[in-house]
């Protein structure tokens, strides 16, 4: 009689390997999340900064600051991928000397993040964020 000696793992052998994997996954997976909600805050702070430009080039050209209503008519409008995790609001001061202040709320899976306020002083809050 022929001896064939056979080939292939055990089953403790995949048990293992499938538990390495899980505990792998499983460590990866907050950091992965928490990698995501930082590439979307970074792009909502991009937005804002584009914003405070068109403020200002809009305040040499009309000595006051836009609303939003008014930054909108004129053709603006954030990207698909910001405006997706991010509603916006901009707040045009009333006195002498002319203020706004931007604020990006987080919306879906990025509401856990927290607002981004940016003032027409250069102030961003919070600073942890920033």
């Amino acid at each position: 009689m022929i001896n064939i000696r056979q080939r292939g793992f055990t089953l403790i052998e995949l048990m293992i390997t499938v538990a390495v994997i899980g505990i792998l996954a499983a460590v990866a997976y907050p950091s992965y999340t928490q990698y995501v909600v930082r590439a979307n805050r970074s792009a909502a702070q991009a937005q804002m900064m584009d914003i405070a430009n068109r403020q200002q080039q809009f305040l040499l050209a009309n000595r006051a600051y836009a609303s939003k209503t008014t930054l909108e008519a004129s053709g603006y409008a954030p990207p698909a991928s910001v405006s997706a995790k991010y509603s916006y609001d901009i707040a045009v001061g009333t006195a002498t000397v002319p203020s706004f202040t931007i604020t990006f709320r987080p919306t879906g899976t990025q509401a856990s993040d927290g607002d981004l306020t940016l003032t027409s002083a250069g102030v961003k809050t919070p600073d942890g964020k920033w």
